[in-house]
């Protein structure tokens, strides 16, 4: 399927020093809008007439003005007239009606002359619809390459990937300590990494669309799963539970009012089980598939259809294998931390246990019901990575695809 018009290839024109700021400033302000406006994208836009900028905006909330119209808005309460000026945006022009009406529209009937975007739309609605129609209807067009192209590509992989392949895109978190463990003994703090990076942890769950967690995990430290952080969108809570075992008084279960649970489970899961889980509040969904890396294709594809565009991968150990078996993990980001832990004899850090390298399926099955690959998956080399400080913690993010 072609998604991008070919036509809109010739619109391309040198840009200058000017114009790259002005992208910038648009890119600043598209990330108002993170966590508040899935499953559409992050879009800022900058209107300028003879060196100055007289209307700025971006999309703030879903259902809500696109940025375009959120610009020529505050253009209007500046008293400015945007006749004959650029608009710089960060995602083309939309040509479709869908929540708003079209922003190509909103571009040609304010009689802007020039528009300068950051990045196509990928999705085949859009498809250079847009730039097309506004090319046809006297606009020059400007596309960008380079640095604020890329920019914008990555501001928004989680509705890229999600339009190109109608999945979520998956961030996979994982905290360790200086020898290896991603998970502290009975008894002991749950907590590895700092108080920082838990804030920060907070402030990403609020910008995913859900939450996932092996059953492993909800069994051993009974999360919430919700974010902590002002002003928060709770995200959907999903378990992994090939058993469908996830106890009806956790604190999953018992706080349904503040944010729903998904339980992914397998066909071989107990129907009494399932029964319960339904009617106590929470969904369950059989995830078709005869391995861990199957079920998580499954269940990643009924999430895209979900309009789910963004999933951020928590714990443990075992599903996070069962995503790289699958090809899952588009970015991951580990913090360690500055402790050593220790191994326990028998518990749930006999040992490290590497993302690809999963543990023996009998310890697997026992500690999270979910059998592993029998073999890794081949090594996969990031993109692109970074190392930063985190209060006492180091964080490592590392990009493992681009949509």
């Amino acid at each position: 399927m072609r998604l991008i018009d070919e036509s809109i290839r010739t619109m391309n024109s040198q840009l200058n020093a000017t114009d790259q700021a002005h992208l910038r400033r648009a890119l600043e302000l598209a990330e108002g809008g993170r966590g508040r406006v899935s499953p559409n994208p992050l879009v800022g836009a900058v209107i300028v007439r003879d060196a100055e900028v007289i209307g700025e905006g971006f999309h703030a909330e879903l259902g809500g003005p696109h940025a375009e119209r959120a610009a020529l808005e505050d253009c209007r309460r500046r008293g400015g007239d945007p006749t004959g000026a650029t608009i710089y945006v960060t995602l083309e022009p939309c040509a479709h009606r869908g929540r708003q009406p079209p922003c190509a529209e909103a571009v040609l009937g304010a009689g802007l002359a020039r528009v300068v975007v950051a990045s196509e739309d990928p999705s085949e609605k859009a498809s250079g619809r847009g730039p097309g129609i506004l090319r046809d209807g006297g606009v020059e067009v400007a596309f960008a390459a380079g640095a604020e192209a890329a920019a914008a590509r990555l501001l928004n992989q989680p509705f890229r990937k999600h339009a190109r392949t109608g999945l979520p895109l998956v961030v996979l978190k994982q905290a360790m300590s200086l020898d290896g463990r991603t998970a502290t003994a009975p008894g002991d703090s749950p907590w590895i990494s700092g108080e920082q990076s838990r804030a920060l942890v907070h402030r990403w769950r609020a910008e995913a669309d859900a939450i996932a967690v092996g059953i492993g995990t909800a069994l051993a430290d009974d999360p919430l799963l919700t974010a902590r952080h002002p002003d928060a969108r709770q995200p959907l809570r999903v378990v992994f539970d090939s058993s469908a075992q996830l106890p009806l008084d956790s604190q999953l279960m018992t706080t349904l009012d503040q944010a729903p649970v998904l339980v992914v489970a397998s066909p071989e899961a107990d129907a009494g089980r399932i029964s319960a889980l339904r009617d106590a509040g929470a969904e369950v969904l059989v995830a078709s598939g005869e391995t861990p890396a199957d079920r998580v294709g499954s269940a990643l594809a009924e999430l895209g259809r979900r309009g789910v565009t963004s999933l951020f991968l928590e714990g443990g150990a075992t599903l996070a294998a069962a995503f790289v078996a699958a090809g899952q993990v588009d970015e991951s980001r580990v913090f360690v931390a500055p402790v050593l832990l220790g191994g326990v004899e028998g518990g749930r850090r006999a040992g490290p246990v590497a993302v690809g390298d999963p543990p023996p399926p009998a310890v697997a099955k026992a500690s999270s019901g979910v059998v592993p690959p029998t073999a890794p998956p081949a090594r996969v080399a990031a993109l692109e990575s970074r190392v930063e400080r985190v209060g006492e913690d180091t964080l490592i993010t590392a990009r493992l695809k681009e949509w």
